[in-house]
């Protein structure tokens, strides 16, 4: 299969919280797999000056959306983990989402945020569900 970033971006240009209001950007995209990235403004940051917890976690959740959801919008995130390993002084965060586990019903996605620097700022793991009846 050939995998479409304009069909990509077209799929979830609704998806507007994550790229209207977050301006999250799709930019790679693959077999159960997409990496977005997120050019960081003032309004990411949170009272002490650092990237909100929220916006990375909503990065993460954007790229599993996509890589769980390319070819059927049938899945949705039932359990979420994050962990942030590091603040960052870039200016840009990549999320990279693979699947690891594909089942009929749940599926198990791993996804790393790093900044435009290398570093790894946080780890997050999801749990996918197929949604019936779609």
């Amino acid at each position: 299969m050939t995998y479409d970033l304009s069909k990509a971006k077209e799929r979830f240009a609704n998806d507007l919280f994550a790229t209207d209001v977050t301006g999250i950007e799709i930019i790679d995209v693959g077999e159960l797999y997409a990496k977005c990235t997120l050019l960081l403004q003032p309004k990411h940051l949170n009272a002490m000056g650092a990237v909100m917890g929220g916006v990375i976690y909503t990065l993460a959740d954007f790229a599993f959306a996509v890589a769980a959801n390319y070819d059927t919008l049938d899945m949705v995130s039932i359990s979420g983990d994050i962990k942030f390993l590091s603040s960052t002084n870039g200016n840009v965060l990549y999320a990279e989402a693979r699947c690891i586990k594909k089942g009929r019903r749940n599926s198990f996605f791993d996804i790393d945020v790093t900044d435009n620097n290398g570093k790894l700022v946080a780890k997050v793991s999801i749990l996918g569900a197929k949604i019936l009846n779609v």
